[in-house]
């Protein structure tokens, strides 16, 4: 039970900070800022409840570790289950925060959800979109992974994870706003619905495509500081 209340904070937490940084601060801070929030937020959780659940918080994490036998089938879907209350707790406070706001629209600010194609930032096609989300899984997945096998500097864990972060963001938030995440993802699209909801399926299966991807390639030994 701790280590789901941990997990269900730590979305909570994510999805509050980082798209907050976007929807509350965006014209402020800017794209680099924005990146630097999601990136400060996992070094924080990883530090503040890392010791308590692994800060996973984020279902894709979760399926990598299952795939690379570090968690079982069981543990993944409790730790999918309190990731996704986490991601819709912290969109709601995320919302109730901005309505405060005179001039806020849900409909034209958004919560800071994903999406892709005409009317979304830069207008990058579906398939670039797809492209994107599952070979940056894939590259985050490899360094949570990579850091937190027996034989790695485990100290320095959390803040190797949330440097990678701005670095996906940094890239990538003109092309998707940058999921990498299913739960971070949800949270919002459940509050703003329509384009957000419909393209939703891209941001649940391209990350955990690109995680299982790597929870193999450890799994094998591939990438294993381990291997014989």
């Amino acid at each position: 039970m701790k280590k789901l209340i941990a997990e269900t904070l730590g979305t909570a937490c994510l999805v509050f900070f980082g798209c907050g940084s976007a929807v509350l601060a965006g014209g402020e801070v800017g794209q680099l800022g924005i990146s630097l929030a999601f990136g400060l937020c996992i070094v924080a959780m990883a530090y503040g409840i890392g010791p308590v659940s692994g800060c996973h918080i984020n279902p894709a994490v979760s399926f990598g570790a299952f795939i690379a036998g570090r968690m079982s089938l069981n543990e993944m879907f409790q730790y999918w289950g309190a990731q996704v209350i986490g991601a819709v707790i912290g969109a709601a406070l995320l919302l109730f925060v901005a309505q405060g706001e005179p001039g806020f629209s849900l409909a034209s600010n958004g919560l800071g959800q994903n999406g892709w194609g005409a009317g979304y930032l830069s207008g990058y096609s579906m398939a670039a979109a797809f492209t994107f989300e599952l070979i940056t899984t894939f590259i985050f997945l490899v360094v949570i992974l990579g850091v937190t096998q027996i034989g790695a500097p485990l100290q320095l864990a959390g803040l190797a994870i949330g440097l990678s972060l701005p670095l996906i963001h940094i890239v990538g938030i003109q092309i998707t706003g940058v999921s990498v995440n299913p739960a971070r993802s949800l949270g919002p699209a459940l509050f703003v619905g329509g384009k957000a909801l419909a393209q939703l399926w891209l941001f649940l299966v391209a990350p955990l495509v690109g995680a299982g991807l790597a929870g193999w390639l450890f799994r094998q030994k591939w990438l294993s500081a381990n291997a014989d």
